[in-house]
């Protein structure tokens, strides 16, 4: 966790008493002070208007249409909460969320469920690497209009981006395979070498699975095909963050 945030108010809509009583638990418990409220579908939309939640939990088990209210509802509020759907892996998606979570069953779960939740609410360094600064406006413009909060620098090539990831602390970098100088392979294995905790998304447009195959056995968290998309990079972003994709 970042120590450059001091505090996020959480709230959470579910069904029961057991239910809040283990997310407070677990919200206790995480590692960054978190401002905890939590209510039932009656009081959602007035706790919602009140608390300027940072983000929002609902409960998966609740009915659909209940889950669409409090979604409207905090869209409504300004500025909006992050809204997340806590429920079983590969259930449906309720459109308006922003990302799922696998529901807790007892309360350090809950703990690490809360600590995701901060994680992505938190500034993340990403560094795009690609000598085309055609590409590293695209993936800038893609990753700039994310709901995730990330702080995105560029390099041209492979030594300058290592660099840039020596001298300061980076959570993503998107790699392009082509590149003058370092090529992308062996950026990739500078950066494994160097800074094993980075995760490394390999770019690029060559029609050739065996590229992919290496990148991921190399390390590399995701590969991307050139032309990709909006939605690519999201799915990426949630793998990254740890959250799941759930059925549409």
């Amino acid at each position: 966790m970042s120590d450059d945030l001091v505090s996020l108010r959480m709230m959470v809509v579910v069904a029961n008493q057991f239910d809040q009583d283990l997310w407070r638990q677990g919200v206790a418990m995480a590692a960054v002070p978190v401002e905890f409220s939590a209510c039932d579908m009656s009081g959602a939309r007035a706790a919602l208007a009140r608390t300027s939640a940072d983000i929002c939990i609902i409960d998966g088990d609740l009915p659909a249409g209940d889950q669409a209210q409090v979604i409207d509802a905090a869209r409504a509020v300004q500025p909006a909460p992050v809204v997340f759907a806590a429920g079983a892996p590969g259930c449906p998606r309720p459109a308006g969320v922003n990302g799922m979570l696998t529901k807790p069953t007892n309360s350090d779960e809950a703990r690490k469920v809360t600590e995701l939740c901060l994680r992505a609410k938190i500034s993340t360094r990403v560094l795009i690497v690609d000598d085309s600064g055609t590409m590293r406006s695209i993936v800038r413009k893609i990753l700039s209009a994310s709901w995730f909060s990330l702080d995105i620098q560029e390099a041209a090539e492979g030594l300058a981006a290592l660099e840039q990831l020596r001298s300061g602390r980076f959570g993503m970098v998107f790699l392009d395979y082509n590149m003058p100088g370092l090529n992308g392979f062996e950026t990739l294995s500078e950066i494994k070498r160097e800074c094993p905790g980075v995760a490394v998304v390999m770019m690029t447009s060559t029609v050739d699975s065996a590229i992919a195959d290496r990148a991921l056995a190399a390390g590399a968290l995701a590969f991307l095909k050139k032309p990709f998309y909006p939605a690519d990079i999201d799915n990426v972003l949630e793998r990254y963050f740890g959250l799941y994709t759930a059925l549409i």
